[in-house]
């Protein structure tokens, strides 16, 4: 392997005398390629999650080609380590192209193999390799023992490729939508298991015919040398809709807002409504209505309607065992109240370190969840599971507002991943239903404060008024969804506990996402940590 200068861009050249096919054996090449290219290339791509951590080194892992009638492209798994003592895996498909105009956003490194020039890419920018990715899901055979494994799902026929591009902007995993009718959703930091995006997708809409979550179509997998399932791709029908629920959410709580000043609607002449209370919509006050509306409660009654049909799709199976519903137990306690403790003491430093980027309300909050440091730890620790009746099932684990889409008068859900800072086996723990309830319930706050903050300059009131009327519409919308939420459930005999578990069980959630959230605003929205400090507060004082 040797170093040279290339003429044309006046741009390093690396060259070898391996065949592209047989590259990835020339073990200089590697070494180079991991340590002086990669490092450098994957710090700056949009899909990278360690930008917060500095990188030790860079192996590769795993590697396996990709490849169909002659055309060869290989699929490398890197393992970066991290000087923090932890490490990420992280897919990258490459590709060989000689044109030298070719688009350099994909652009890794300068090759010259034997006596032909060109360029390694990230294949996911060659048509030529995201074409064969979809011949090769769409002519999978039923069983597939290879290495690299195909799936398409049972009795669907895959039409001809036609196109294929990037679906917006890329982030952590990289979207390609076909023939305008599929995507494929390439996981790029990757586990050494199934991804449970893949196993619910597959889950709820092949098995479970739940029709409120883009259709399972089919994966790509990668069988490891330690003889592990990895989940690479996830096709699935690309569904119609008017954009997802957050931004739905913040234009009509704008409106509500607005309304305050146009109907000078009075606070102290708004019926109060006590938290997690189930509320009808024809039982809600004529003063309510005139503020908010009925159409947002009613969208807020339909999700609620879908949220508790597929918590019991995924409470419904019981020869699956990854599926299969199962109690409260002590393993349980014990792993929930180890990893809340750990991440609130991470909350607390964290706090403590950045109170001089508060001020006024937040600070005021910030100082309150630090005094109730030992009344917040005990309340995680007070989980007593012999008390609770309630089933416990494999659960969305990231819901909110955002991984839903508005489908006119309906809701799609999607992005089943589970929480970003859990690791793969902590997001296939089987949890109360309640924990999407409270996950989506913080996006309701979230939603709220945010449609404040974006609009201080067209209210007329205070913000410290402001944000007591959405105090006060944020209890309603909880009350609206908890009425249809248990309802559907009860009818369904998915048990998910009486009147006071349901209320422990939300408040323990709340609780636990607020504290999770109070991380992300203070290493990056300093001026929107009011927001889980609110939340954290308001459990604290029901």
């Amino acid at each position: 392997m040797t170093k040279e200068t290339f003429t044309k861009s006046n741009t390093a050249l690396f060259s070898s005398k391996n065949k592209w096919e047989e590259l990835i054996e020339d073990k200089d090449f590697v070494n180079i390629f991991l340590s002086d290219i990669l490092e450098d290339y994957i710090q700056k791509q949009r899909w990278y999650g360690g930008k917060s951590s500095k990188i030790k080194y860079v192996e590769l892992t795993e590697y396996f080609k990709i490849q169909k009638n002659g055309e060869i492209y290989f699929g490398l798994i890197l393992e970066v380590n991290f000087i923090e003592a932890f490490y990420h895996h992280y897919f990258l498909p490459i590709a060989f192209v000689s044109d030298e105009n070719y688009n350099k956003e994909g652009r890794i490194l300068p090759l010259k193999l034997k006596d032909q020039e060109g360029f390694i890419i990230d294949a996911m920018h060659l048509e030529a390799f995201r074409k064969v990715v979809y011949e090769r899901i769409s002519s999978a055979l039923p069983v597939d023992k290879t290495p690299v494994q195909y799936h398409k799902t049972e009795g669907f026929n895959f039409p001809a490729y036609e196109s294929s591009r990037f679906m917006g902007v890329e982030q952590s995993n990289t979207s390609i939508i076909y023939n305008e009718t599929f995507i494929l959703k390439f996981f790029r930091r990757i586990y050494a298991d199934k991804n449970p995006d893949y196993e619910m997708s597959r889950f709820l809409s092949d098995k479970k015919d739940f029709k409120n979550t883009p259709p399972y179509l089919g994966s790509m997998n990668i069988i490891d040398s330690e003889n592990v399932n990895i989940t690479i791709g996830l096709m699935q029908k690309l569904v119609p809709n008017n954009g997802d629920a957050w931004d739905y959410f913040l234009k009509e709580i704008h409106k509500i807002y607005l309304n305050i000043d146009t109907k000078q609607i009075s606070l102290e002449e708004l019926p109060d409504v006590e938290m997690f209370d189930r509320v009808k919509i024809s039982e809600v006050s004529p003063q309510i209505i005139d503020w908010v509306g009925l159409h947002l409660f009613k969208k807020i009654k339909k999700l609620a309607q879908r949220t508790a049909e597929m918590h019991i799709a995924l409470g419904s199976e019981f020869e699956e065992t990854a599926f299969t519903p199962t109690r409260f137990n002590g393993d349980y306690t014990v792993w929930l109240k180890n990893r809340l403790t750990y991440q609130f003491q991470n909350r607390l430093n964290l706090a403590e370190n950045n109170l001089h980027k508060l001020e006024g309300y937040s600070l005021e909050l910030a100082q309150e969840f630090l005094d109730n440091k030992n009344e917040i730890r005990k309340r995680l620790v007070d989980f007593d599971w012999t008390k609770l009746k309630g089933e416990r099932i494999r659960i969305h684990g990231d819901y909110h507002l955002g991984q839903v889409l508005v489908q006119d008068d309906d809701f799609c859900i999607l992005d089943f991943e589970g929480e970003p800072e859990s690791t793969i086996r902590d997001r296939k723990v089987k949890q109360p239903p309640l924990k999407d309830v409270a996950g989506l319930f913080r996006s309701f706050h979230y939603a709220i404060y945010s449609t404040i903050f974006n609009h201080k300059e067209a209210y007329k009131k205070e913000q410290a008024t402001l944000f007591k009327y959405g105090e006060l519409l944020y209890k309603y919308m909880v009350s609206i969804f908890m009425e249809t939420y248990v309802a559907t459930t009860k009818e369904a005999n998915l048990h998910i506990g009486y009147r006071n578990e349901r209320r422990f069980l939300l408040k323990y959630c709340l609780l636990e996402k607020a504290i999770y959230e109070l991380g992300y605003e203070l290493n990056s929205r300093p001026k929107w940590t009011i927001i889980p400090l609110k939340g954290i507060a308001n459990i604290l004082n029901s």
